[in-house]
């Protein structure tokens, strides 16, 4: 699914610009016990996600007769399921609210993408 690698490369360009902008801003983005997540590793993490949310709606579009609302629905599911590790590491306020922000991010550029893409 072209539209599928085309929408992971804008989620990983999107997420990778905010998280430098972020870090430019004077955001850390150090986790519990002083870790700092690199921009490198948050354009990693969205590549592979991204990628896992296109196998899922190939899947779906092979084997379900409601891919659309299908997709949707556990596309959702699991972006709410996401924000909470972020709440988890004991990174400060601006970190957390990044990294959530970063996860709506990806998702808002994914999730509508690959619904399209479903519908077509």
């Amino acid at each position: 699914m072209l539209r599928g690698v085309v929408a992971t490369l804008a989620a990983v360009l999107c997420t990778t610009v905010l998280a430098a902008l972020a870090r430019a801003a004077g955001v850390d983005l150090e986790v519990d016990g002083g870790e700092t997540i690199p921009v490198s590793g948050i354009a990693t993490v969205t590549g592979f996600f991204s990628l896992v949310g296109v196998v899922l709606a190939v899947v779906l579009r092979r084997w379900s007769a409601r891919p659309v609302a299908l997709f949707v629905w556990l596309s959702v599911t699991l972006t709410a399921l996401s924000l909470v590790p972020p709440l988890l590491y004991g990174a400060d306020a601006a970190t957390t609210l990044t990294l959530i922000g970063l996860h709506l991010v990806a998702a808002g550029v994914m999730i509508p993408n690959l619904a399209r893409g479903l519908r077509a």
